[in-house]
Parts: C-alpha cells; sequence; structure tokens
C-alpha cells in the first residue's frame, strides 16, 4: 500500500474514534422521580388555591368599600334633606307667620294666659 492509501486509512480510522467518543460523551438527564412530580403537583394545586383565595378576598373587600361608599352618598343626600326640613322649619315657624294665621282663624293673644316654652 501507498503512503496515500495509508493516510487515507488513518483519516478514515480517526474518524470513527472520533464519532465513538461523541457518541460516549453525551449524557442522559435524571428522570423526575414520582416523589418529585408529586411534591410538584402539590406545589402547584397550593399556588392555584392561594391565588383564587386572594381573587376571592379581594372581590369581597371590593363588594365591601362599595357598599361603604353607596351608605355614604345616602347619608350625605339624608343629611341635604335634614337641613332643607330644618330650614322650612325655621321659616315656617317665625313669630310674625304664626301670629298672622292665628288672627286670620279668630283667635287672640291673651297675655296672662301664655307659656314661654324653650327651644332646645
Amino acid at each position: 500500500m501507498s503512503n496515500l492509501a495509508r493516510k487515507h486509512e488513518q483519516q478514515v480510522n480517526e474518524s470513527m474514534n472520533q464519532v465513538n467518543v461523541q457518541i460516549k460523551k453525551v449524557q442522559r438527564h435524571a428522570k423526575i422521580t414520582l416523589g418529585e412530580k408529586v411534591i410538584a403537583f402539590f406545589f402547584i394545586a397550593m399556588f392555584a388555591f392561594m391565588a383564587i383565595k386572594i381573587i376571592t378576598a379581594q372581590a369581597s373587600i371590593y363588594e365591601v368599600n362599595k357598599e361603604i361608599e353607596d351608605m355614604k352618598t345616602s347619608i350625605h343626600e339624608q343629611q341635604k334633606v335634614n337641613g332643607d326640613l330644618t330650614d322650612q322649619i325655621s321659616d315656617l315657624s317665625r313669630y310674625d307667620r304664626v301670629r298672622k294665621i292665628a288672627k286670620e282663624q279668630g283667635l287672640d293673644l291673651d297675655e296672662n294666659n301664655v307659656k314661654v316654652v324653650e327651644k332646645k
């Protein structure tokens, strides 16, 4: 055999050795065990459960805050109505108005029979 043939044969042998070496270098990953799967499932389930609980709590807090704001609005409106009614009471209970209505209905003021009532 000539030198060229030997060189070619050596190159073929070296490339075969390199392929074998490369195949030997490949490592396989370890499989996930059943215990690890159970732990991962438990972790995911707890995470989902806590997320649902947090969302539910936030929704109930939102509802309570909405009810509080509605109640504040109704209280404010009732206070307006009460203030208007108080103004009407003061306007309608003025002394001249009461005396005028009393005279129209034929009532007289007897100063000996007057009782003083204090306003609180």
